[in-house]
């Protein structure tokens, strides 16, 4: 923490799964520093309470808060998560799973895709997902826990969940009240800002209460109650790119094998989700409003459930985007009221836990440096951008031509980052690599290939070894990821085993 006078009380606006994150993350973290917080939600306001797809990293941020993950995975009623399958992108017909781990090993340091593209150009082999522990774990519906030693084939992938947010927002809050956090009832009508500086001093409730703080973190959502209505940190629009701006979703009962991924099938005006829990699937619709309506993206969603449906569909509208500043003065804004980028890669809980690390490593002294408020929105920047490029290249990269949305995306102009790293991999099958950023060189590896970009070339020291000892190596790598395969559990059997939901009122 910098400077001398140091914050005193944190007050987050705003509950939900960013709210409860960041509590826990920062009660945890600061807890032996005698920082008070304080989060205010109201049971009025509703959250949007669809995402349930995440990334590996939530594992992480969960170990280091002391979580254990079977009583986790049981209360959320969780799934595991191997990767995402993506259906008719690139073409109708099409398939493929971005897996959270490799494809095969490096050979003489040169990374494994290039061996494979010399092997495929030659006709001597097809998929480059046979080569990818986790890819053929999923399509087998199998799973165990990867191995610590780094020389297993089983060491190869990590996983995260697929889980209920509404019961991980509820689990996070009673971890966060044990620790300290207090919760405040009430809906805020004003928040009070000094003319000079853009400070916040308090928020006024509907009873008038008035929640004073140093730091105030916004977790409100869409509207963006601080940083943007009282603070005006503007909006960057990025629905050029991004032309989905509305979802229609939906939990239907379960009637297929519980596979460990999510999918996402390319739809006429946007894409479906599949995410499957313990008890429930998860179902979802992202489309433009510019190529179709509610109605039929309502009519599409339903007539495609596999089972019968639990609830009313919900619709949500959204913009994607993100704020111009994500800290202003002493509001920081994590989660849906920093900004959203559509749920195509399961980004939104990771865009939280990197606020949350983000504030926690620059959390300032009361008189709020100018410095960390630069950092905090340099490194915030960098990670929505990063994620928007990647998020776009499914779109772009597609030989679909069936209906004006695709006829759009294929042919938008796209951001030089993108285009720059889409031209070297056609042209050497070089993937850019950054020092930060989320995705890396396996997750563009698996879009790429599996959205049809085919590099013209490969890396020209892979001539330097013989062919029948390249085609040799291939094959006993391949078999080697079969075998071990083949000796797994189950993806339901484990989940038995390990973190079965709780009964209740005598239904599992």
């Amino acid at each position: 923490m910098n400077g001398s006078e140091n914050i005193k009380k944190i007050v987050i606006v705003g509950g939900g799964t960013a709210g409860w994150m960041t509590a826990a993350g920062l009660s945890h973290v600061f807890r032996a520093n005698g920082i008070e917080i304080a989060l205010v939600e109201s049971d009025q306001i509703g959250t949007i309470g669809v995402g349930e797809a995440t990334l590996p990293h939530l594992r992480f941020f969960n170990e280091h808060l002391g979580i254990d993950e079977s009583e986790f995975m049981a209360r959320t009623s969780a799934t595991f998560k191997l990767g995402i399958e993506f259906r008719d992108w690139g073409r109708q017909g099409d398939a493929y799973i971005h897996p959270f781990g490799e494809y095969g090993r490096e050979i003489r340091g040169i990374d494994f895709h290039h061996f494979w593209l010399k092997a495929h150009k030659a006709s001597r082999e097809g998929r480059i997902d046979s080569f990818s522990l986790p890819v053929v774990m999923g399509e087998l519906a199998k799973f165990a826990m990867p191995s610590a030693d780094p020389r297993s084939v089983m060491a190869s992938y990590s996983y995260a969940y697929q889980l209920d947010a509404g019961l991980y927002a509820k689990f996070l809050r009673e971890f966060a009240e044990a620790r300290g956090v207090q919760r405040i009832e009430g809906k805020i009508v004003e928040v009070s800002v000094r003319p000079e500086g853009g400070v916040v001093d308090f928020v006024t409730l509907e009873n008038d209460r008035k929640i004073t703080g140093d730091l105030f973190i916004d977790c409100s959502g869409f509207r963006g109650l601080i940083i943007e209505q009282a603070l005006k940190a503007g909006y960057e629009d990025w629905s050029q790119y991004l032309p989905c701006d509305r979802a229609v979703a939906v939990p239907c009962e379960m009637t297929a094998e519980n596979v460990p991924y999510t999918r996402a099938t390319a739809r006429e005006a946007g894409w479906q989700w599949r995410i499957p829990l313990q008890h429930r699937v998860g179902n979802g619709y992202v489309f433009s409003s510019r190529f179709t309506d509610d109605e039929r993206a309502s009519d599409i969603l339903m007539s495609s459930l596999e089972g019968a449906p639990l609830a009313e569909p919900k619709f949500i509208g959204f913009r994607a985007g993100k704020r111009r500043r994500q800290w202003v003065g002493n509001c920081v804004a994590i989660g849906l009221s920093s900004g959203f980028l559509e749920p195509l890669e399961s980004t939104s809980i990771y865009l939280i836990q990197a606020g949350i690390t983000a504030l926690a490593e620059l959390l300032p002294s009361r008189a709020m440096h100018e410095a960390d408020i630069r950092e905090f929105n340099r490194v915030m920047d960098l990670e929505y951008e990063r994620v928007r490029d990647f998020l776009i290249l499914h779109y772009h990269a597609t030989e679909r031509n069936d209906s004006p949305f695709w006829d759009y995306v294929r042919t938008m102009p796209i951001p030089e980052s993108l285009a720059y790293k889409l031209e070297l991999f056609r042209k050497t099958g070089v993937v850019v690599q950054y020092k930060d950023g989320l995705f890396l060189h396996p997750s563009w590896i698996a879009v790429y290939l599996g959205q049809r970009v085919v590099p013209d070339g490969y890396d020209p020291r892979v001539d330097a070894l013989p062919d029948e000892q390249l085609y040799k190596a291939l094959a006993e790598m391949k078999a080697l990821i079969g075998q071990t395969v083949s000796g797994l559990p189950t993806h339901a059997d484990f989940l038995r085993d390990y973190c079965p939901r709780p009964v209740a009122d005598g239904v599992l």
